[in-house]
């Protein structure tokens, strides 16, 4: 059944959260496993707008009290729930602003993976608004996945044959909460923005050959990294098949989703943030962004039980 795990979940009550917890009801954890159970109350400064040092009045400290008795109860319903998975729960009420408070936890704890929502309004500080996922996936120091999907059966693995990619590759040959799920490797050939915007018509005889050429071999390469990345996932005991499709990468990733029935969607990322992530694009965040299914997001890294996942 492979190595134990330990899989940081995230909830505030919401019916988001609620979909992240029902997923993980339905995967065959290996034995030893644990999930831990985490919700985020703010402080009283930022809950009333306070500077920090301002000493609290009886009445806000009375209202915070009540936010932790709220969060408790959430967490025991949620553990609660979990308890068909038959393995071992923990709950923690943590303080601060969620997002920040998610990767910490999942640094300290040694997490494998964080399991968010992606959105949610519940009545402990809307932890699981989209921004705060986003933010996740950007600062946690392991796999985030985002749940939309209550099922884990059908994945589409994005692959370009990047270390990133590669990662992801690697995350589904060595956990076994993935061995019995249908994976489709999918490597876009990314189309020129220019054949987008009207410039293609007016291109030369020459100009347009050229770009026939490079196409071809472009799929050529891409046909490659597909086949040989299920090749692998198939000599790991999974059942995979490959595709090469060719257009935007998130928006022909999500399309392939569709047209598959997947409820997963897997992708590698650089994991840039900030004014890098906003200059050079990605398509993970576009992925995370505008799927309708869960999303998978994995960086090279190393995992909390020592497991290099790259290659």
């Amino acid at each position: 059944m492979g190595r134990p795990m330990r899989v940081l979940l995230a909830t505030d009550g919401s019916e988001p959260a609620d979909v992240a917890r029902h997923l993980l009801t339905g995967i065959d954890w290996p034995a030893g496993s644990t999930i831990r159970v985490v919700t985020a109350v703010e402080g009283a400064s930022a809950l009333f707008g306070m500077p920090w040092a301002m000493p609290t009045t009886p009445r806000v400290d009375r209202y915070e009290e009540d936010l932790v008795a709220q969060a408790e109860s959430v967490l025991e319903a949620a553990a609660r729930g979990l308890s068909r998975t038959g393995i071992a729960t923990e709950r923690a009420v943590m303080r601060g602003r969620a997002a920040s408070a998610i990767a910490h936890e999942a640094a300290e704890w040694g997490a494998d993976l964080v399991v968010v929502g992606s959105r949610g309004h519940g009545s402990i500080a809307t932890m699981l608004l989209g921004s705060v996922s986003a933010e996740v996936v950007d600062h946690a120091p392991c796999p985030v996945l985002v749940a939309r999907s209550r099922t884990l059966s059908r994945i589409v693995l994005g692959h370009d044959g990047s270390e990133h990619a590669s990662a992801a590759e690697e995350l589904l040959r060595e956990w076994p909460i993935f061995r019995r799920c249908a994976v489709e490797v999918t490597s876009v050939v990314p189309t020129p923005v220019a054949w987008y915007s009207g410039l293609g018509p007016a291109m030369s005889i020459e100009s347009a050959e050229f770009y026939r050429e490079g196409l071809e071999q472009s799929m050529r390469e891409h046909e490659e990294v597909a086949a040989g990345a299920a090749k692998r996932l198939i000599e790991a005991g999974l059942h995979a098949a490959s595709s090469v499709v060719e257009g935007l990468p998130a928006a022909e990733l999500i399309r392939v989703a569709d047209d598959r029935q997947a409820d997963l969607i897997m992708i590698g990322t650089h994991g840039r943030t900030g004014l890098g992530r906003l200059l050079l694009g990605s398509v993970a965040r576009n992925v995370l962004t505008h799927a309708p299914v869960s999303v998978l997001v994995v960086r090279p890294t190393t995992g909390a039980n020592g497991t290099n996942l790259t290659t």
